[in-house]
This record gives C-alpha cells, sequence and structure tokens, in this order.
C-alpha cells in the first residue's frame, strides 16, 4: 500500500508542475471520474481533463484525456490488462467508453514498469512500455506531451 501512495502522490506532483498554467487539470485517488454510457463511476489513481466542460461538475469528471492506475497486488487482476485487448480487464473495457480518453496507463507497484495504452487516429489502442529494458530510464504520456524519469516516478517506493 505504502508503494502504492507513493508512486500515485509522485506521478501527481510532477503532473501538478507540468500541467499549470495549460488549462489542463490533474486530479489524485479522491476525484471520480463519470462513464456516462454505462452510468458508472471509477475512482482513478491519478487522471488528466482538459475540457473545460469539467468544470461545470466539483465531485466527478467526464471528460479525462489521460488515466493512470498504479497496480497493487489488491488492484491488479481488475486494472491490469490480459493477453488480448478484447481481455484486457472490466476498468480498461469501461474506460474505452470514454470518447475523451486518449491515454490509459498502468504503473507497477512491483518493479519500475509503466505500461501506456493509446488510442490512434483509427480508434484502436496501442500499448507501449517503459522500464522493461536496462536502458529505459524515461516514460511518456503523449496526450499531455510530459517525459518522466522512471527514477522520480518510483523515488521512495522502489530501489
Amino acid at each position: 500500500m505504502d508503494e502504492h501512495i507513493t508512486i500515485a502522490g509522485n506521478l501527481f506532483a510532477e503532473l501538478r508542475q507540468f500541467l499549470r498554467g495549460s488549462g489542463c487539470r490533474v486530479y489524485i485517488s479522491d476525484m471520480k471520474v463519470r462513464v456516462e454510457s454505462i452510468n458508472r463511476f471509477f475512482y482513478p489513481d491519478v487522471m488528466v481533463t482538459c475540457d473545460p466542460q469539467d468544470q461545470e461538475t466539483a465531485a466527478y469528471k467526464r471528460f479525462p484525456k489521460l488515466i493512470v492506475e498504479v497496480l497493487s497486488e489488491s488492484t491488479e487482476a481488475y486494472d491490469s490488462p490480459a493477453e488480448t485487448l478484447y481481455e484486457r480487464g472490466d476498468k480498461f473495457a469501461d474506460y474505452r467508453q470514454l470518447e475523451s480518453l486518449q491515454e490509459y496507463v498502468l504503473v507497477s507497484a512491483k518493479r519500475k514498469r509503466v505500461e501506456c495504452f493509446r488510442r490512434g487516429e483509427n480508434g484502436l489502442w496501442v500499448l507501449q512500455g517503459y522500464g522493461e529494458v536496462a536502458s529505459d530510464r524515461t516514460f511518456t504520456l503523449e496526450s499531455i506531451g510530459f517525459t518522466g524519469e522512471l527514477a522520480t516516478l518510483y523515488e521512495d517506493a522502489i530501489a
């Protein structure tokens, strides 16, 4: 649990600084996202919205462009993708209903690994992994133009 919270906090702090003055807002786990098409709410670990319509609702957001889930042992089976896009997990399937969503990111709390699922121009989701080889030192969140250091993301969480 400590690693989960630390990693989410590290990412929030980095994104808050990066997005300052951009018109985009970053939220941490207490803010809900509403998937209207299925009438469900979720609490992502970190999300970013740049849509002015999201300032109309204080209790939840409807138009995130980036959602990040930090995987812990208790959440990994629900958040984490399986072998094929069709079986990628219930939460990812629900999040894909959000037309505004451009990027869904899974961050491991066990090892320095980040998986970014990006919606392509054709509507298909494409996976890019970071931290899988020793030379990976950075990760990129293309939806907001952010490049971060894996060392900073995992600071005080994983040696």
